[in-house]
């Protein structure tokens, strides 16, 4: 059957986060160390192919759901950030770990894994705007805020797995837990066993629409914490009243989905079912017919029947991949224009053939490394995590 995936529009900032363009200015200091392979060489698929038959057992490859078709050929097992790293854990024969994703992940892979496995990113330039966007000495001021209001003891800090591992130390050093974005429900109701009040790193719209949508708080009940504003622009009357305190993150590919789209799709095709990513925007969420993490939105396109019409609201090159899967069904990206994972999309085909080459010649490349430390009480809200009932 043929499929009947329309390709959205390329843009140039599309092209540029393909390859298939250049901003020089942009992009200074992230050039791959050695010799990276040509986009162009037609022999880079035999090339992955040799080099990882030659690493044998000692390579486990991981591929998020957001990596490219020429990518996720060669995974050995294809996830979501946590099913990814948890993978690496259960594999400890595996000497190195070439994780195809971006830099929290392969961070929590390092967290998870034995001291005798290696975690290798093919590009070190693969990292999160999410993640980003909470650092380590800004959440720690937000927390002296809290403590010098005095409302510290009453806080839980929850960070969602898109996060750095100093975030997850610091959130395990004070008493709170990981989740993501299938979880998110049952941490927060264990968070407020422990406290009154959750502060939710880095992503505003997962805490929001959890807190809303699943729990039934008010859209007053959370405040929004901007670190770039004195006293996260918050007076100490909104910090005490509050029972989520949001700190001011979010995605830049699902953030990038409006209602405008959603009307838009349901007037152009009728009887369209709207599947979007919880780290949608608040309004856009409340727009779909369904919500759900990476791993909901492919089983419920796995198990959608025949003929019927799907606008989903996450990145593309997952949307494209579940279309050409289900060519009996209408699945179609959300946005009309092309919208990628910028940094995801930097682990390419030449990148993962450097990577494993340099590992079949006996040097280990761009390996990460979380220290001590910070894996320690990264683990301990990884391990609450786990243990959520």
């Amino acid at each position: 059957m043929t499929s009947t995936w329309t390709e959205p529009a390329n843009t140039p900032l599309a092209l540029l986060l393909l390859g298939q363009g250049t901003d020089p200015a942009s992009e200074r200091g992230v050039d791959c160390p050695g010799d990276l392979p040509a986009p162009s060489d037609p022999d880079l698929v035999a090339r992955a192919t040799a080099a990882k038959a030659a690493l044998g057992d000692r390579v486990f490859v991981l591929g998020h759901h957001y990596q490219r078709d020429e990518v996720i050929q060669f995974a050995d097992v294809t996830g979501d950030s946590f099913k990814l790293a948890r993978e690496a854990a259960a594999k400890p024969d595996a000497e190195f770990i070439v994780f195809c994703g971006v830099h929290f992940m392969a961070e929590s892979a390092d967290i998870l894994t034995s001291a005798a496995q290696q975690v290798i990113l093919p590009d070190l330039a693969a990292g999160c705007s999410m993640a980003d966007m909470a650092v380590l000495g800004q959440v720690e001021t937000a927390w002296e805020q809290f403590t010098d209001l005095g409302i510290a003891g009453d806080v839980v800090p929850v960070t969602y797995m898109n996060s750095s591992a100093d975030i997850k130390g610091f959130v395990g050093r004070n008493g709170g837990v990981v989740c993501t974005s299938s979880n998110a429900e049952r941490a927060l109701r264990w968070a407020y066993e422990q406290g009154q009040k959750v502060f939710f790193l880095p992503d505003q719209h997962l805490g929001r629409n959890t807190a809303v949508l699943e729990m039934g708080f008010d859209l007053d009940d959370c405040v929004l914490y901007d670190p770039h504003k004195p006293q996260g622009g918050l007076t100490a009357e909104q910090l005490r009243d509050a029972k989520m305190i949001l700190w001011r993150g979010h995605c830049s590919v699902h953030g990038r989905f409006t209602i405008d789209s959603v009307r838009e799709v349901r007037e152009r095709v009728p009887g369209v079912n709207v599947l979007v990513h919880p780290e949608c925007r608040h309004e856009v969420v409340r727009a779909a017919d369904y919500v759900g993490s990476t791993e909901y939105i492919i089983k419920a396109l796995d198990a959608a029947p025949a003929g019927s019409a799907w606008a989903v609201g996450t990145e593309l090159n997952l949307v494209r991949r579940l279309a050409l899967a289900h060519p009996d069904k209408q699945i179609m990206f959300l946005d009309r224009t092309v919208c990628y994972c910028s940094t995801m999309n930097r682990i390419d085909l030449p990148h993962l053939v450097w990577a494993l080459e340099e590992l079949v010649a006996g040097r280990v490349p761009n390996q990460i490394t979380v220290d001590e430390d910070t894996a320690k009480y990264a683990r301990v809200a990884l391990d609450q995590m786990l243990a959520l009932p």
